[in-house]
């Protein structure tokens, strides 16, 4: 269950009552993710390896949905749930502890949930799924197919499409996949924000992805935004995707994010936070979640990229995808600490001086604990 601030409402100065009761929609694949982290190195054939730490969550497109339901986004997500002890603990966890609306989800009998092991070591991770896709509902529901990195066997049924008035929806695109929803949330009035997977036929054609003339942001990494636009450079890649799209987004790792306006040729680049991280698991995800409510909230496009760099930065000092979404109880507590500690640079400092404004006085001691790390002590 989620430990945070109540009472944070990034959008709160925006809202109006004509608004939609949904602020983010997405869609797609839930997974239970078993995180298996303080591993020395990649395990050895034939051998047996011990790690030092483990955890259990909802993966997969809950990744994302969590990240933004801890950010204060009224979060509705669609998704198939087995009829399993494992799609049970899912389903709770996502509804009853992080507050997300799940009427657009369904319960599929006799299906059992898909389920993800992950192993973290050296700052990387190693992931092995296993999954069936789940047969179409039988009463009407919202498209599927998002954000995951996990393996598309498992991918989500091809729900009718009526997806929920939303202010913004987050899908993942996928050469000559085109989702219907996609275009018809758009119609709607919500912002589409979009990241992108390996391109598996090796074409990386912008073409291909017919969903992109709907997206308001794309957010690819660099080696996939250099392949799409056949450049050498981050930045010249990001540039290029700013003639197919309002913002384009390139994450850089270590190096940060850049960002750059379409419809005003603004451009904005924020460094990495250096952290040690424990698992980079969902870090992706929560990166996306910062920028959807940055954008939402209508931040400079600098302060934007600099809260989701920072909440991303946050995620991977936390083993697991959702287990480690942070909320403004965690950021809070970071902005307390890290202003007390020596040697800061001040410029660095200034960057995140626009949380003031969203954080309480006073926040909880760090670190925090965010959730319970396994499939549930029984009361």
């Amino acid at each position: 269950m989620s430990t945070d601030t109540p009472g944070i409402d990034p959008l709160r100065a925006l809202r109006a009552p004509q608004d939609p009761a949904c602020d983010v929609f997405l869609t797609g694949t839930v997974f239970l993710d078993i995180i298996f982290t303080g591993l020395d190195s990649a395990p050895v054939r034939g051998t047996e390896s011990w790690a030092r730490g483990m955890g259990s969550s909802p993966g997969g497109v809950a990744n994302m949905a969590t990240a933004l339901a801890r950010l204060g986004l009224h979060t509705s997500l669609a998704a198939a749930f087995g009829d399993d002890h494992y799609g049970e603990y899912c389903w709770d966890a996502l509804e009853q502890g992080e507050g997300i609306d799940l009427s657009m989800s369904h319960t599929v009998p006799g299906w059992h949930s898909p389920v993800t092991v992950s192993m973290a070591y050296e700052g990387e991770r190693t992931m092995v799924s296993h999954g069936h896709e789940a047969p179409a509902p039988a009463a009407p529901a919202p498209a599927a197919s998002t954000s995951t990195a996990h393996a598309p066997a498992a991918s989500a049924p091809a729900f009718p499409q009526c997806p929920p008035r939303a202010r913004a929806a987050v899908a993942s695109l996928a050469p000559g996949r085109p989702e219907p929803w996609v275009a018809t949330a758009a119609r709607q009035g919500a912002r589409i924000f979009a990241d992108v997977g390996w391109d598996e036929t090796g074409r990386w054609d912008l073409d291909a992805l017919p969903d992109l003339a709907h997206c308001e942001a794309f957010l690819p990494n660099a080696e996939e935004a250099m392949r799409y636009t056949r450049t050498d450079c981050p930045r010249a890649a990001a540039h290029a995707l700013a003639e197919r799209v309002p913002l384009a987004v390139v994450t850089l790792g270590a190096e940060g994010a850049y960002a750059v306006d379409g419809r005003t040729g603004a451009a904005a680049q924020v460094p990495a936070i250096e952290v040690e991280a424990l698992d980079p698991t969902g870090a992706g995800d929560v990166f996306v979640a910062g920028f959807v409510t940055g954008t939402l909230a209508d931040w400079p496009l600098a302060d934007r990229l600099a809260f989701a760099g920072l909440t991303a930065a946050l995620s991977v000092q936390e083993f697991g995808g959702s287990l480690s979404a942070p909320g403004w109880a965690e950021i809070a507590a970071w902005w307390q600490r890290i202003r007390t500690l020596e040697d800061q640079d001040p410029a660095a400092l200034e960057r995140y001086a626009f949380l003031e404004e969203l954080l309480p006085t006073t926040a909880r001691a760090w670190p925090l604990r965010r959730a319970v790390p396994t499939i549930g002590f029984r009361q």
